[in-house]
């Protein structure tokens, strides 16, 4: 059977919870449609975390951010709404999401969300 989007976000125990490293996720095929055109928004979003005792896992990932992929929703709200769902699931020591939304009528957009120290 074919994966399906979800938004379940599904965790690891870190390998190394006693030292600080950064995990950096480059997600170039994100999209969401507008909610005011009903039109397809691009994204490339780049997420940056410090973990603390949990490590995201990468096809949960994947399915959490095609899960968007018919809902329509401001570039702002997006953005958040996946910061604050990493932090649920995670509880990162720091966290920095982007999201560098393609040019659409002539003005690209990137919004930053940071959690943490």
């Amino acid at each position: 059977m074919p994966s399906q989007p979800s938004k379940a976000l599904a965790t690891f125990s870190n390998p190394k919870p006693e030292r600080d490293y950064e995990i950096v996720f480059e997600c170039p095929e994100f999209t969401c449609l507008c909610p005011l055109t009903g039109q397809p928004d691009f994204a490339t979003f780049r997420i940056r975390y410090v973990p603390d005792q949990l490590c995201l896992e990468l096809k949960s990932l994947k399915l959490y951010l095609w899960s968007f992929r018919n809902e329509g929703a401001f570039h702002e709200a997006v953005t958040n709404r996946i910061a604050d769902d990493l932090v649920a699931a995670i509880a990162p020591r720091k966290l920095r999401v982007e999201g560098d939304f393609a040019v659409r009528g002539g003005i690209g957009t990137l919004v930053i969300v940071e959690h943490g120290a």
